[in-house]
């Protein structure tokens, strides 16, 4: 029998997500499917928070 605790303690996997955008590498933005910019996209930016890409400098906060 598996004790109650270890429900709780070990890890379930993380689900999977579905970013509703992709890096284009010409544009240097993250782009909807559609093509527009996804940071003009006011719901999702509402929903993520953010469209952080790292394809950006690591090093560097302001990319």
């Amino acid at each position: 029998m598996r004790p109650f605790t270890l429900n709780y303690a070990l890890s379930r996997g993380l689900p999977a997500v579905v970013t509703p955008y992709h890096f284009d590498a010409s544009l240097q933005l993250n782009v909807l499917p559609d093509g527009r910019p996804a940071v003009s996209d006011r719901d999702l930016l509402l929903a993520v928070g953010t469209t952080t890409s790292t394809a950006g400098s690591q090093t560097h906060f302001d990319d």
